[in-house]
């Protein structure tokens, strides 16, 4: 399974227990078919919307004990039964994706943050149910960190996301407080006004990092791990948006091949004790 579109999110990897990957896949079909209708190809914002509510309305099946209409769907009910998993997760995921549609700036932070809320949290949440660990503690670090990782994701695709889908996710009030426009974007200036801007993005995603960080000294085992290196792999993208002095339009940062294994090395040694693959 591709996971090109979510290349800071680790999904039913091998560290994952063998019987997660299955569910984890399940979710991650709906995210990613869902997120491309918003997203991929040329239709019409009408036919986006058309095609997310068709996931809405195969919800409303599973919510109200009707059998699905499509096989993905057949797989989603049969994991949300199994594993108790709250509807309400799903129907954020799809709030957010439509709203990709119809919204390309966003006025605030608290904007941006709330568009998190949607997009990213309920990913971790799912996860955390998935695992029977989804104690309200677990969920507010589980928060912070899909959030950060929703911040860094943005933070790299500021050039695509601009150029292909005509969105801004930095907040308007920020640019405005740097003295950035929306010129910066259109001519690639990588000022000092836009670097002290991604600056104070990058240190404010990071912040959210470490304080999620703690997650992972809450769970077990091979889940444990998939967390660290997952926090790991969102700081290692800061890093080097910093080495590139913020400059996202020429020197996109990505994971090498040559970053995975020191990925690994730093998540091991994260936390107090031990982690172990079992």
């Amino acid at each position: 399974m591709s996971v090109g579109h979510y290349e800071n999110f680790p999904v039913a990897s091998l560290l994952l227990p063998r019987e997660l990957r299955e569910p984890v896949g399940v979710i991650y079909r709906f995210a990613r078919t869902a997120d491309d209708f918003a997203d991929e190809g040329s239709d019409v914002a009408e036919a986006r919307l058309e095609k997310l509510m068709g996931f809405r309305l195969e919800l409303e099946r599973i919510s109200s004990g009707k059998a699905p209409e499509t096989p993905l769907f057949a797989d989603l009910a049969r994991i949300i039964r199994e594993h108790a998993l709250p509807m309400q997760l799903f129907r954020d995921l799809l709030d957010a994706f439509s709203q990709d549609v119809v919204k390309n700036r966003y006025a605030d932070f608290a904007e941006v943050l709330d568009y998190s809320r949607r997009s990213a949290n309920p990913v971790g949440r799912l996860l955390l149910h998935l695992l029977r660990k989804n104690s309200a503690e677990n969920c507010d670090l589980s928060d912070r960190i899909c959030s950060a990782l929703q911040l860094i994701n943005f933070w790299q695709d500021v050039r695509i996301d601009y150029e292909t889908k005509n969105r801004i996710y930095l907040p308007q009030d920020e640019m405005r407080r740097f003295g950035v426009t929306e010129e910066h974007l259109r001519l690639h200036l990588c000022d000092p006004a836009f670097g002290e801007l991604m600056r104070f993005q990058v240190d404010r995603a990071r912040r959210m990092m470490l304080d999620g960080k703690p997650l992972a000294d809450r769970l077990e085992g091979r889940f444990r791990l998939e967390i660290a290196i997952t926090v790991q792999g969102g700081l290692r993208i800061l890093e080097k948006l910093e080495r590139a002095q913020y400059d996202m339009f020429r020197r996109r940062p990505v994971h090498q091949w040559f970053d995975w294994p020191l990925l690994f090395f730093k998540a091991l040694r994260t936390g107090s004790g031990p982690v172990s693959p079992a």
